[in-house]
């Protein structure tokens, strides 16, 4: 029987993951974090084993052997602050890593482990989540359609169901900062939850606001799409209200009246919390190429991920999940570290979801 340690699995994205893996009796799932008393807790409704396991612990090695893991999957963020121990643990032990970060640095610079994970033959993944394995799969899947792709916008808007405390502490975090987005074929400075426009989305989700966000997708796109010329992400969420209260914050971080919108994360997230039953319960997602098709006519493709019923959430958890059972049923080959790009596709990362309220549309134009 494999083993499956799930850092952080009484979390909102890692009590999903249990979930999903445990209904497969072939595994030995492990929920593990810092709180034992709630990593039991979620371990007893799963028939799983819980743990308390710090991520900065020493013994972290020890404890990894002692479980027999196969496989580690780490969902306790924030990721922007946190080093390479635990991907550095599972090397050294010969488990499997698999991670949801979104951080920028992080997920770009899980590669500075690859020759150790490839010497000790390991996966090492990190990204698995709606960015960038869920994005560049989409992009995958429609770029042999063009022979040049010239454009690449991907933007992702939520529902008033608010995310877990971690994601949105690093959410916040960028909140008007400076980073770099790739425009007209070299690297141009903006600023978090600035540049707010509208972006329409099929029904029943509409028109929404979306906003400047640091996402992995921006560094890791001009490297794997090489004609590339325009990178975009941005992200929003469903109430306007909130959407003129970030971008509100992000000019006071600019101004430097503010320095981080983070520590306010706590009031901000009760008061989500506590607005949500009255706002929309769809989230939404795109991915539009622009380019040349094989007869050079500049051409647009779209896709779109529409969830409803608050199912919005659960879809970060899939690209882990899917990539989980390929690892465990040794469906995949590949050693090394790496961001989860080409590992994945579309059907793969959506076939997790497929008793949820989740359709897919695409839709493609003629450029003028």
């Amino acid at each position: 029987m494999r083993t499956v340690v799930v850092l952080g699995g009484y979390g909102n994205f890692g009590r999903r993951i249990v979930q999903a893996l445990a209904g497969d009796e072939t595994y030995r799932i492990v929920v593990a974090g810092r709180n034992a008393t709630k990593a039991q807790a979620i371990a007893r409704e799963v028939g799983a084993h819980g743990i308390a396991i710090d991520t900065a612990a020493e013994e972290l090695p020890e404890i990894l052997r002692s479980l027999s893991a196969d496989l580690l999957i780490h969902t306790a963020g924030p990721f922007q602050n946190q080093s390479y121990a635990v991907a550095r643990a599972c090397i050294d032990t010969g488990t499997h890593y698999i991670d949801l970060a979104d951080g920028r640095a992080y997920v770009c610079g899980i590669r500075e482990l690859d020759a150790q994970a490839q010497a000790n033959a390991v996966l090492i993944v990190s990204g698995a989540s709606s960015l960038p394995a869920l994005s560049s799969a989409v992009v995958d899947k429609f770029s042999p359609q063009f022979s040049r792709m010239q454009e690449l916008d991907v933007g992702i808007s939520s529902g008033a169901r608010p995310p877990g405390r971690a994601t949105m502490d690093g959410v916040l975090a960028y909140v008007g900062r400076p980073f770099t987005q790739w425009r007209d074929g070299s690297w141009k400075t903006v600023h978090g939850w600035q540049d707010m426009r509208s972006q329409s989305y099929p029904r029943p989700v509409g028109t929404r606001w979306i906003a400047n966000c640091d996402v992995p997708d921006l560094q890791l796109f001009p490297q794997r799409y090489a004609t590339l010329e325009r990178v975009t992400f941005r992200a929003g969420v469903g109430p306007k209200y909130s959407m003129l209260g970030l971008w509100i914050g992000s000019w006071l971080v600019r101004a430097g009246i503010l320095r981080t919108l983070v520590p306010y994360v706590p009031r901000l997230h009760r008061a989500a919390l506590a607005l949500a039953p009255f706002g929309s319960r769809c989230s939404a997602m795109h991915v539009t190429i622009r380019g040349l098709n094989h007869n050079n006519v500049a051409r647009s493709r779209s896709w779109y991920l529409i969830a409803e019923n608050d199912h919005g959430p659960d879809i970060p958890c899939f690209p882990a999940i899917a990539l989980a059972r390929k690892i465990l049923r040794g469906e995949i080959h590949s050693r090394g570290a790496m961001p989860c790009m080409g590992l994945l596709t579309v059907d793969e990362i959506l076939g997790v979801g497929r008793d949820l309220y989740l359709r897919t549309e695409e839709s493609e134009h003629e450029l003028i």
